[in-house]
């Protein structure tokens, strides 16, 4: 699992609007992967789900699972007068 999820990230890397990524495995639970990627809009994440190079990495990934894979896309939450995640609050 891990070498597949590693060259997802690598793939990932390539495309454009990704900025950057985590993959966690649960100390609790060692069958619990929990992989993040943080990109410039929802919009070009979207466009990366649905490429070839990601569903031959999935396709590769599922079998191993013991449940299907479940995306959730979050967005950044601005507080006061900040104008991104990397910008301090005015």
């Amino acid at each position: 699992m891990e070498s597949l999820l590693v060259k997802l990230r690598s793939e990932a890397m390539q495309q454009q609007g990704y900025v950057s990524g985590e993959t966690l495995k649960s100390i609790d639970d060692p069958s619990i992967w929990l992989v993040m990627s943080t990109w410039v809009n929802a919009d070009l994440w979207k466009a990366w789900e649905t490429t070839g190079q990601r569903r031959e990495v999935v396709s590769k990934i599922e079998p191993l699972l013991v449940a299907p894979e479940k995306v959730s896309i979050f967005s950044f939450t601005r507080r006061g007068g900040a104008k991104s995640a990397h910008t301090i609050d005015e």
